[in-house]
């Protein structure tokens, strides 16, 4: 297995083999500025992304480094070892559990997610460009734990949380029955049911309200049954919330999406398009939470090696989707009233995390949860105010148009 953290490839750009490669072909000024450019086109977008994401995979960990990082390669020519070099920290799992079990499902996901976390920091605090991440790794008293990454109050990002979980032990009531509400038939002994869990979960809360918010999230999930038979299945999605919409950065992000589910079936994208616009719908509003993206949950009609491939590919779109839109704009002015829709925007956010989110609630069902990295997805500021109602013909009721009725951005 290679490694996890490596070169992204430009979805509709010839794919760059490696970091070396890839800084052979930018300038060398793409590693070190960090302007919005100027152009608006589609080319522009794409360097952007490359500019993003070379300065971000070859940027240093001096800020982020711990002596626990500093000291873990005891052993230079270990593959494992290497492998987790570029990890934000240690894997949950100790390592020798993971050499041992390397071919293991679980042990893969785990060192891909790792690789996730530890790509998608860089590209952001890159970004920012002012801001360092918090790494914080904690321990779950009923089994496994997770390494969460924050960055507050940056340049540009507001708050970004990137998480990690690796967990085990048994399921709730509560979160066994809302696995059966799903259709999972599942055979409890005592009411007990052992399961394993591990993802990767980021919600990204820019400052300037031209930036939109992304939330990403990937996992993987085993249970046990009574009488031995296990059953597994993967979930997960990304999407976009924008303030104001800019149809040039939907489309960007969209096809980014559908070109990572197309190298597996021509079926996916549709399908999972319509699954998170259904979804991330807040029903007592009566509108989105964002212009959509991607959503699956429950998938365990193929092969594990299969749909493990299908999620490590959507997985890597995520910085070459989102990375171009951030360096775009945020330089962009704004205004105070601009700061103030996004506040309010940023209400709908909450109000939908907080009724609505599955993983929201399975988290807060689920025995030893650590609170601050499930509400980690809750923006730093937002603001609720009496019956807000935007002119139709402003830029904020452009955006509530989208809100109510989906569109399709790629066709």
């Amino acid at each position: 297995m290679q490694a996890c953290v490596r070169p992204m490839s430009f979805l509709r750009h010839p794919v760059l083999r490696s970091c070396r490669a890839l800084r052979a072909q930018l300038p060398v000024r793409a590693l070190h500025g960090s302007s919005a450019p100027a152009a608006r086109g589609r080319a522009s977008l794409l360097a952007a992304a490359g500019a993003a994401l070379v300065a971000g995979l070859t940027a240093g960990y001096s800020h982020l480094q711990r002596a626990e990082l500093a000291a873990r390669i005891p052993s230079p020519g270990d593959e494992m070892e290497q492998l987790c070099a570029d990890f934000m920290a240690l894997p949950v799992t100790p390592m020798e559990q993971l050499r041992e079990h390397r071919d293991d499902m679980k042990s893969r996901m785990e060192l891909m997610i790792m690789g996730t976390q530890a790509e998608v920091c860089r590209a952001l605090a890159q970004a920012d460009g002012a801001a360092s991440f918090t790494v914080d790794r904690w321990q779950r008293a009923e089994g496994g734990g997770g390494i969460s990454c924050v960055l507050q109050d940056g340049k540009v990002f507001e708050k970004a949380g990137v998480n990690v979980s690796v967990v085990h032990g048994y399921l709730s009531e509560e979160s066994i029955r809302q696995m059966k509400s799903r259709g999972k038939s599942l055979k409890t002994k005592d009411g007990k049911l052992p399961f394993c869990a591990m993802g990767v979960s980021s919600v990204i809360h820019p400052k300037n309200p031209h930036v939109p918010t992304i939330h990403f999230n990937y996992r993987y999930f085993e249970i046990e049954e009574a009488d031995g038979n296990r059953q597994w299945w993967f979930g997960g999605g990304t999407d976009l919330t924008p303030t104001y919409l800019d149809q040039e950065d939907v489309v960007h992000f969209h096809q980014t999406l559908k070109d990572a589910c197309d190298k597996h079936s021509p079926t996916f994208y549709p399908k999972y398009k319509k699954w998170c616009d259904d979804y991330f719908f807040i029903n007592h509003r009566g509108e989105s939470r964002g212009v959509g993206g991607i959503f699956f949950d429950d998938l365990d009609f193929a092969s594990k090696e299969e749909l493990f491939a299908f999620v490590e590919s959507c997985a890597k779109a995520v910085v070459p989707c989102y990375l171009p839109i951030v360096e775009k704009h945020k330089n962009d002015s704004f205004t105070p009233e601009e700061k103030l829709w996004q506040q309010l925007r940023r209400g709908r956010y909450v109000e939908f995390n907080l009724v609505y989110d599955r993983g929201t609630k399975f988290g807060l069902a689920t025995p030893g949860s650590r609170i601050e990295s499930i509400l980690m997805s809750l923006p730093l500021t937002a603001r609720w105010e009496y019956n807000h109602i935007p002119p139709e013909d402003s830029k904020e009721g452009e955006i509530l148009k989208v809100l109510r009725k989906p569109r399709d951005w790629v066709h």
